[in-house]
């Protein structure tokens, strides 16, 4: 089968939707619960370097330290999606749900697709889901970070075994 085929084949498939969209966001969540604690252990492990263990309890970062510790959680969380979204399309959530995040000739998504979906993706989240119930609105079909950063979520036909 030649791109041209495949091309024209992953252009005919549905778009997702929302209940299969959330389900995904869902079984990610599971995921990014396990990097947090990840990256929790990390900062905890950098805090014992540097004040050692003495005085654990005691020691309050400064506001700074904060801000800078919250942002590279932001990163961490941002990061997952990214790689998944650069390498196949899927995370593991995606996976599980068989969607897909695509350009709309079929292709994976660009590195600033990826990094502008993840941040855009987010913000439609945190403002009451609103990006997201986008996608109901009858000729759409697709939430607002979809529509801002180009790309399409599909859904996957089941593979025979």
């Amino acid at each position: 089968m030649t791109s041209d085929t495949n091309s024209t084949m992953t252009n005919s498939l549905p778009t997702a939707n929302l209940m299969r969209r959330l389900a995904a966001l869902i079984y990610d969540a599971f995921l990014l619960f396990a990097i947090t604690l990840g990256y929790g252990g990390l900062l905890l492990i950098i805090k014992i370097l540097f004040n050692g263990l003495d005085d654990l309890e005691n020691i309050q970062p400064g506001v700074f330290v904060q801000w800078l510790s919250f942002f590279g959680w932001l990163g961490a969380m941002s990061g997952y999606y990214f790689i998944c979204w650069r390498k196949q399309g899927q995370t593991l959530g995606m996976k599980a749900w068989r969607i897909r995040l695509q350009q709309a000739d079929g292709s994976l998504a660009s590195a600033q697709q990826c990094l502008s979906r993840s941040l855009l993706a987010t913000l439609s989240l945190a403002f009451f889901g609103i990006g997201y119930l986008w996608c109901l609105v009858p000729p759409a079909k697709e939430c607002l970070h979809d529509r801002y950063t180009g790309t399409q979520v599909v859904t996957l036909s089941k593979e025979k075994k």
